[in-house]
Order: structure tokens, then sequence, then C-alpha cells
């Protein structure tokens, strides 16, 4: 039982609710969380990281001084920080395969602690909410379940996940936060929103629409974002949905369609036209290579020329 709530380990849970009954602080941390200022995170000091995609890094990282991810609704972002060596990821969670990405997160954090021998792990969970579907209450209990099941102690920091990150508007349950950053230098977790969502959005969304699984996407000993190679095959069948109106793509292709940020359609289209133009992956990994791309001086993202 390594998951610890105050130094308390925590027992098999059947609910969300049964987790914020035996731990009430916890449903006041996620009320302050919830009440913090959003921050509108400077493209040039951001890495953005995808639905199945983490990314971990340390404070030494010159390259790099937040990390984060938004647009979750029944999704959850997954923060999981060494407070000695202050290596941390952040990973967007889906449900897709949880019990195997779980340890992969585990593995990332304790690899980059290895000069560390003080501190601990301590876990951020955000996302979700209550969705009629209770997708979000399935994943909230996984994950803490597979948390649960890792033979590192974890210790749960922060939970403004599900009924804690639930509002009604206009008779609509939707989510508080959909997105967090992480300053990598003080491992300071806050609500954000993010402008911009590169390196290669259109790619790595297009890798998630075909089914890829959780992926890291960073290299932080040289700077680098790194996506793919991916697989996908020409699938000329997805044109239907750029006739379809608004509704019904929302219907269809979101977990919660009442839950949606605006641009959550355009964002559907593009992928869609991203893969029509690109019928066969292959073409994008010249030489089976992966695309890679480092900060300039401006704080753009550029893709690396391999030879």
């Amino acid at each position: 039982m390594p998951l610890f709530v105050q130094k308390r380990g925590v027992d098999c849970l059947n609910s969300s609710a049964e987790l914020f009954d035996r731990y009430p602080h916890l449903q006041e941390n996620a009320r302050a969380f919830r009440s913090k200022p959003f921050v509108d995170v400077d493209p040039k000091c951001l890495l953005y990281v995808q639905q199945r995609e983490f990314a971990a890094t340390t404070p030494a990282d010159n390259w790099v001084s937040v990390i984060g991810s938004d647009d979750a609704t029944t999704c959850h972002l997954v923060v999981l920080r060494h407070t000695g060596s202050g290596a941390v990821c952040i990973a967007h969670c889906d449900g897709s395969s949880t019990w195997s990405e779980v340890p992969l997160l585990v593995k990332t954090v304790t690899s980059l602690s290895n000069v560390s021998k003080e501190g601990r792990l301590e876990l951020h969970l955000v996302g979700g909410f209550n969705d009629e579907s209770k997708t979000s209450h399935k994943l909230s209990l996984s994950i803490l379940a597979a948390f649960q099941k890792q033979k590192e102690d974890i210790h749960l920091e922060t939970c403004c996940i599900t009924e804690m990150n639930d509002v009604v508007v206009e008779g609509t349950n939707r989510p508080v936060i959909y997105g967090i950053g992480v300053n990598v230098k003080t491992g300071e977790v806050f609500p954000a929103s993010f402008p911009q969502k590169g390196p290669a959005e259109e790619l790595r969304s297009a890798r998630t629409f075909t089914g890829g699984q959780m992926a890291e996407i960073y290299d932080s000993s040289r700077g680098l974002v790194k996506i793919g190679p991916c697989k996908w095959s020409p699938n000329l069948d997805i044109a239907f949905w750029l006739a379809q109106d608004d509704d019904t793509i929302l219907k269809y292709l979101s977990t919660s369609p009442m839950a949606e940020p605006p641009h959550f359609v355009q964002h559907m289209k593009s992928t869609i036209q991203f893969l029509l133009h690109h019928p066969n992956s292959d073409s994008l990994f010249p030489g089976g290579q992966p695309q890679l791309y480092h900060r300039t001086e401006r704080g753009d993202w550029e893709r690396v020329v391999q030879s």
C-alpha cells in the first residue's frame, strides 16, 4: 500500500468520494487549488504535453521552465515529482492504458532522481468532472489504484479530481480546471492555459487519433522534443467527418460533448485534414527516424535537420 496521504497508507477505495470522506484536507486542498489564478503560460519557456503523452525533466533544464497540458475533460493530468532531485513529469491520461502508464511515470522520475538520496515522490492529480457516463470517476479510481500497486512510496498531495473539479454552468456539469502547468525549478503546480501547443501539434494529435499509446516526448539531457516514428494506414473514410455539423462531431468524437472547450471541433477537423494530407505516415519519418525539435535562442521550437 505505497500510496500515502499525510503519511498514512491509503486502503482500497471504492470511489473518489470515499477518498475525500476519509481525508477531508484533500477537499480543502482541492478547493484552494481551484481558487488559484489561471496562468497564461509563455510559449518561450513551455514544453506542452498532449493527450497520451508525458514529459519529464529536472531543474537543471536550460530549455524548459514550465511543462503543462490542458484540454482535459474526462482525462486526468498527472504530475509526479521527486522532492530531493526536483525531477518532475506530467502526463495526460485518458484511461487507454492506465496500468502500464503509471509504472512508466514512476520509473522515469526515479531514474532522473538517482543522484538524490533525500526526498520523496509526490503526486498531484487534476482533472475529470461529474460526467453522465461516469468516465471521470472510473479513471480517477483506476489511476489511484495503479499508484497503490507501485513498490515506491508515493505521497498524494493534490487531488482536484472528478467531483472536486466539477462546476454546473447553465445546468451542465463541466470541469473547473482544464489545464495545469508545473514550474520545473520550484515544483509549483498551478491552473494554466496555453495559447500554443507545439511543436508539431497536428502530427501529435494524429498519432493519438489513430490509436497511438502513451509516449514520452522529451529528452531532457539534450533539450529535444522527439515525435514518432508513428504508424497509421490510409483511411479515406474519416473524410466523412469534415462534412458533419459541429454537434455531430461533438456527439461522436468526444467523451464529454457538453463540456469540451470551444476549439474542440476545429481541432478535430484539423487533425482529420492532416491525416488526409498524409495518408501514409512513413513519409513524415524519413529513414524511420523520429522528428526532433530543439529550442532556438528566440524561444521557438525548430525542427532539427538530421543527416
